[in-house]
């Protein structure tokens, strides 16, 4: 089950440094015997730092992009691995190599990780080596520049409004709520593709308003089920047929990612919509909480790029 009660962001290694440092002497020194003394080096205070942190503020998992263009220091509580952690927190440090435009970035990875770091499109080269006393393999990812978009004037950041639903019309109207927002990009978590919101007129017409928008306009879906839509002639199946450069649809490639019982649905203006229990109406969100929106995007990006394509749909004749 991917967690929801943690957050990622950049940190400051002059400031956070006891964080920093209390997670990596865990899992390092403590854990794997890595010696105090090759731990901590002079790259720290030259390096891009991300930081985990539970609900409760305190520090769960480090990572760091250092000026060598590598990726590394990638440590997680014992008690958190496995939750989708360490993937938000790749992500973050490739997402901050893509901004200072890279073109490569690499890694040296622990052998029993390098199934992990493939995942996100790295290989390994070179023969294995020895480093602190722990089998290490060096790995290289090529990097894709951010899109670039047109010069627009930026739209003003839409006011907060708390969204909250008991039933499905109440859910329903905080998805359109979040439709109307969208500039170009949706990001869509779901199990069956909820006929109750996506199969409902208002929602339908918005999410085809957004995918004829323009260049640009971008609609990913992760869908647990996919035969289920189909069977049941939900109607944004041949929505997707017909607009497939803008709508794209996934399935969940891994057990883990299969397993989450959630949905949410997100917008490209920091608006959330969130449901614990994927199969009930019951949620919360916001039209703009970035914190949460960075969080939950971050998870969805993650799985998104272990997710296979939806060859269930291809067979049904998408």
């Amino acid at each position: 089950m991917i967690a929801d009660d943690f957050h990622v962001a950049t940190a400051d290694w002059n400031a956070e440094i006891d964080d920093l440092r209390r997670v990596r002497e865990q899992v390092f020194v403590i854990e794997q015997g890595v010696p105090v003394d090759d731990e901590w080096d002079a790259l720290d205070q030259d390096s891009r730092h991300v930081l985990a942190r539970d609900a409760d503020g305190r520090a769960i998992g480090t990572g760091r992009l250092t000026p060598e263009r590598r990726i590394g220091r990638m440590a997680v509580l014992a008690e958190w691995r496995g939750r989708g952690v360490g993937a938000t927190l790749l992500q973050a440090l490739l997402d901050q190599a893509r901004t200072l435009r890279w073109d490569t970035v690499e890694l040296h990875a622990q052998t029993h990780a390098i199934r992990f770091y493939e995942r996100f499109g790295f290989e390994p080269f070179g023969e294995h080596f020895d480093e602190c006393g722990i089998e290490h393999v060096a790995m290289r990812r090529s990097l894709e520049p951010f899109p670039q978009r047109d010069a627009v004037v930026p739209s003003p950041r839409p006011a907060e409004r708390l969204l909250k639903a008991s039933d499905w019309p109440g859910a329903l109207a905080a998805t359109t709520a979040l439709l109307d927002d969208a500039r170009r990009e949706i990001a869509i978590w779901t199990r069956d593709l909820d006929p109750a919101l996506f199969d409902a007129g208002d929602s339908l017409d918005r999410i085809r308003r957004l995918a004829l928008g323009g260049r640009g306009a971008r609609i990913r879906i992760m869908l647990l089920d996919p035969r289920a839509p189909v069977a049941a002639g939900h109607r944004l199946v041949p929505l997707a047929q017909r607009l497939s450069s803008a709508i794209e649809v996934r399935v969940p490639g891994e057990e883990t990612d299969r397993q989450y019982t959630g949905a949410f649905v997100l917008n490209d203006r920091g608006g959330c919509f969130l449901r614990a229990d994927g199969s009930r109406p019951d949620g919360a969100g916001s039209t703009c909480n970035p914190g949460r929106h960075a969080q939950l995007l971050g998870l969805f990006d993650a799985a998104w790029e272990r997710a296979l394509p939806c060859e269930e749909l291809r067979v049904l004749g998408i």
